[in-house]
């Protein structure tokens, strides 16, 4: 896209869609902020769809037309299909999201799922520059992944790569026998272990939610913070080993709530190495640099340069 003055546009357009809140935010090509802005996710699909629309033709009425218009989604668009699947916010599920805002907006735009935003992101111009693969992590109210490789986001041919959150506890122990079941059908889902109302209900029992107090509860002392971080942290151990099993990353950066945490950084690549069939381990694990700005970072960069 060019101006009518024959110049390439100054700035990308990144999107981030959540359950609550919609962000925008307008890149320079540098990485830089141009603009940014957040309103209320509405409560129905087709005024969602209207709500981006709107951002959009708002944040270019002041910046000028953008390069490129990226979205990041709380679920995945189904390669056979062309609908949203496996989104927590359900408005979104069974709907040509992708197609329908491009419709409203008259142009192409590229969705992805927000783990995968929260990758290309911190692989860009974070935590994992210049690395020649990255395991973006979340670890929130749900758990997720995204990879890239190259400096490009890995879908895979189901679009389904990176959905780390719902494969299975590995080595489980014992004492963690019955296996958790996850609201996926299945049972033993790492979400149901490393989310963070998990986390605060090993802790405090069923409905606890406060998972950001317990480090500094058990730095207080308090026995039921530290046993449930302790069990915590060697659960998220494993599962991150078999990634690093599997998939060999040059960096995994933590993202979501939880990745605030300050003894997961010390504690993982211990805990992490008698998992890994490796006779050295050599991964990083990093704390994210873009904090919550990652997920409409990245899907601005969905798209390369102009």
């Amino acid at each position: 896209m060019t101006s009518e003055h024959g110049t390439k546009p100054a700035y990308r357009i990144g999107v981030d869609l959540g359950g609550t809140k919609i962000e925008i935010a307008a890149l320079r090509h540098d990485g830089s902020l141009a603009h940014r802005h957040r309103i209320a996710t509405p409560d129905s699909y087709d005024a969602t769809i209207t709500a981006i629309a709107g951002l959009v033709r708002a944040t270019e009425q002041s910046l000028g037309p953008a390069a490129s218009v990226g979205v990041g989604i709380p679920g995945t668009i189904s390669s056979a299909t062309g609908l949203v699947k496996n989104a927590n916010s359900e408005r979104l599920n069974g709907h040509p999201f992708d197609a329908d805002l491009a419709s409203a907006l008259q142009r192409p735009i590229r969705a992805s799922n927000d783990a995968n935003c929260f990758a290309i992101s911190e692989a860009t111009d974070g935590a994992g520059a210049g690395a020649d693969t990255v395991f973006g992590v979340i670890l929130g109210t749900g758990v997720g992944g995204g990879i890239v490789v190259k400096g490009s986001v890995l879908d895979g041919r189901n679009g389904i790569a990176g959905e780390w959150g719902h494969t299975p506890l590995p080595w489980p122990r014992a004492d963690e026998m019955p296996l958790r079941a996850c609201w996926c059908g299945r049972i033993g889902c790492l979400e149901t272990y490393l989310r963070g109302p998990a986390l605060a209900a090993d802790a405090d029992g069923p409905g606890a939610h406060d998972a950001g107090a317990l480090p500094a509860r058990a730095r207080q002392g308090d026995p039921s913070a530290r046993a449930a971080l302790d069990a915590h942290v060697e659960r998220l151990a494993r599962g991150l080993a078999m990634i690093v099993n599997i998939l060999d990353p040059d960096v995994i950066v933590l993202g979501g709530g939880l990745s605030r945490m300050d003894h997961l950084y010390t504690s993982l690549p211990d805990l992490m190495r008698p998992y890994i069939l490796s006779d050295q381990v050599a991964t990083s694990i990093k704390r994210n640099q873009h904090g919550d700005s990652s997920g409409v970072r990245g899907a601005a960069w969905l798209w390369p340069p102009p």
